[in-house]
């Protein structure tokens, strides 16, 4: 019992060196140490910090990174969607060239400088028969001829003034007179200059047909220049006054027509491939016309 008393009740041996013994923590030093309850909070601190710095890094580590660039094929179907966008804005602004008469504007009928002289060789010696008659007819009052000729220069007077009514003409010939050609003529140019002024309605029509030059080289012809112009101005119909500007106006309707048949096939061929590859997106109708 006297062995397990503990040594430290013995009086040290002066004779001996320090011996350092263990003892208690040594005081904290005034105003410079945190107190018991705040440790733990500071200490507590930083690990949460590191916790979710730590959970964000592996947030952005999983996350998918964005691609720089799209796969080919991706691209290839952004091309195709623009393309049938494209054809179908030419296809929807030049979609009127389907209401073209081409009879009308071809003016078949038109009479020709040949038919119109002759008309005028026939117009001018009946008023040189007529004038001829009254000059008889006018002597004879005046006692310079017979009275018998001044008779008869009447009655040719009368004969040959009822040939010119028309009623009357038909009888014995089919030949139009030169008023009839003329008439005709008006007509035929007012009937072309509507039907134009209907083709190009308000917002023209050939101007925007020129953008399918790339299926019908042709109607970038210089001589289309001054149609093109006037039709983007809305003007074009009022300047159809002679019949080789309607025949010129139909030559481009006819090229913007071959343009609009290739560029309807070159539309039908996309919404085709599209639909084959599956890229639903590049499928497209044409609008319903209103």
């Amino acid at each position: 019992m006297a062995r397990n008393q503990p040594t430290a009740s013995s009086p040290p041996d002066p004779d001996q060196g320090a011996v350092l013994r263990p003892g208690r923590a040594a005081d904290p030093v005034p105003g410079s140490a945190l107190s018991a309850e705040e440790r733990p909070t500071t200490a507590s601190e930083p690990r949460a910090q590191s916790s979710e710095e730590g959970e964000h890094t592996r947030a952005a580590d999983t996350s998918p990174e964005p691609s720089d660039e799209a796969g080919p094929e991706a691209i290839e179907q952004a091309l195709a969607e623009s393309r049938q966008r494209q054809l179908r804005l030419m296809l929807r602004q030049c979609d009127r060239i389907l209401l073209m008469d081409f009879d009308l504007l071809a003016m078949n009928d038109w009479p020709d400088n040949y038919s119109l002289a002759a008309a005028r060789r026939n117009r001018d010696l009946w008023v040189f028969t007529v004038m001829v008659a009254v000059l008889v007819f006018l002597s004879g009052l005046t006692g310079f001829v017979p009275a018998w000729i001044a008779g008869g220069g009447f009655g040719a007077f009368v004969i040959v003034l009822l040939l010119g009514v028309p009623v009357v003409r038909r009888l014995y010939t089919s030949k139009p007179s030169y008023l009839d050609l003329i008439l005709r003529r008006q007509r035929m140019m007012r009937d072309a200059r509507t039907h134009a002024a209907h083709l190009e309605d308000r917002d023209g029509l050939i101007w925007q047909c020129a953008r399918m030059v790339e299926f019908n080289p042709a109607l970038k012809n210089t001589r289309f220049s001054d149609l093109l112009r006037l039709s983007e101005q809305r003007v074009l119909p009022r300047h159809l006054t002679r019949r080789e500007h309607v025949r010129l106006y139909l030559i481009y309707l006819l090229e913007a027509e071959k343009a609009y048949e290739r560029a309807q096939a070159a539309f039908f061929e996309g919404n085709q491939q599209a639909i084959d590859r599956g890229w639903r997106g590049a499928v497209t109708l044409p609008e319903r016309r209103t």
